[in-house]
């Protein structure tokens, strides 16, 4: 009805879709990437973190147990210094890369490859105070503020229940060595920081899933755009072209699948071709299987030629036949005799008869 016209009540399409990715308008939970890179960054610190710290362990005794050395020459810093960094980077690099790697992967699973130089350009309404202020007092920041108020109370609600959980461990800290008690409560506070992560992870999750639905939503198009969108694809010549391209394709692959199970293939001679298949076991009357003018007649002669269907010229019962019958479907009544003619005729070339074909013709 007209008066719904402005509602969104309508899937959008897949031109729709392309065009808000150009845009880039995909739904992306920023969230859901900073979960994963913290709970990776975790997991990886606390396979690769000993080795690292018993690289800088051995570096702090050799510095502060060794022999002192006072030359303060820029050549003995810069190679100090270079022997630190290259020591650093084997344990640091790895690290630094897997997380790069990880934080590409989470971007492309989320959306895909986008890339859009545009948003690169300078933008002065990005800078706008009142625009600024619009966006800082719209529905979406109030509900990210909710939303990460409701973050940190799941993060101290988290934290606070394994800390409980384990205090008498910690209060038993005081017994143990300062070496002792330093690598226990490494220990707490890695596994502490590990179920926060998990923790946010879900909560990541949930956002991602609120993301695709409002963006889904967003998409969503009125009748009248729906309307206006088919009128601009109808009338685009490269849209027109490539549904001609597709059509011709579609045709040609199942021409040449028909074809050769024809039993004849009439032509006009050269401009029009119809192929007809009779099995008088399972079809109450032949059927056109395939038909085509110019280039595709030109298809049909090839095809029927190189799998051995005769070919026979009737000018009129070509035309009729590619005027009046579609494809997959029987001969009219007033057909049969030209078709039983013709039938009889390739049946003859190739020794055989044609059951109930005088009896129809009659």
């Amino acid at each position: 009805m007209p008066e719904h016209d402005g509602e969104k009540t309508q899937e959008p399409t897949q031109h729709r879709r392309m065009e808000a990715r150009k845009q880039g308008q995909v739904a992306k939970s920023q969230d859901l990437g900073s979960a994963i890179l913290l709970l990776l960054g975790l997991l990886v610190l606390w396979m690769a973190g000993p080795h690292l710290i018993d690289y800088l362990g051995a570096y702090s005794a050799a510095q502060f147990g060794g022999p002192a050395w006072l030359t303060t020459d820029v050549d003995t810093v810069m190679v100090h210094w270079s022997s630190v960094m290259l020591g650093m980077a084997k344990y640091v690099l790895p690290i630094l890369g897997l997380l790069l790697l990880a934080a590409i992967a989470e971007n492309v699973l989320q959306i895909g490859f986008l890339f859009l130089p545009d948003k690169l350009a300078p933008d002065l309404s990005r800078i706008s105070p009142m625009k600024g202020f619009g966006r800082l007092f719209s529905l979406a920041s109030t509900m990210r503020l909710l939303f990460g108020l409701f973050k940190v109370l799941v993060i101290g609600a988290v934290a606070g229940a394994s800390l409980y959980a384990r205090r008498e461990e910690i209060l038993g800290l005081t017994a143990l060595g300062l070496g002792e008690s330093t690598v226990y409560l490494l220990e707490i506070l890695l596994w502490t920081s590990v179920k926060i992560a998990i923790a946010l992870l879900l909560l990541a999750l949930l956002d991602f899933g609120f993301q695709r639905w409002k963006h889904e939503r967003d998409l969503k198009m009125t009748p009248q755009e729906m309307r206006e969108e088919m009128r601009n694809l109808e009338g685009n010549p490269e849209i027109r072209a490539r549904r001609r391209q597709v059509q011709r394709q579609l045709a040609q692959s199942r021409t040449a699948k028909a074809v050769p199970k024809a039993d004849v293939v009439v032509t006009n001679p050269t401009e029009l071709a119809v192929a007809i298949r009779y099995d008088p076991q399972t079809m109450a009357a032949p059927i056109v299987v395939a038909k085509g003018a110019g280039l595709m007649a030109q298809r049909i002669r090839k095809i029927a030629l190189e799998n051995g269907i005769p070919i026979v010229e009737r000018k009129p019962l070509a035309q009729a036949l590619y005027r009046e019958v579609d494809i997959d479907q029987p001969i009219p009544a007033d057909k049969y005799a030209a078709v039983a003619e013709v039938l009889a005729y390739v049946y003859q070339l190739k020794g055989k008869k044609i059951p109930g074909a005088t009896g129809r013709a009659a």
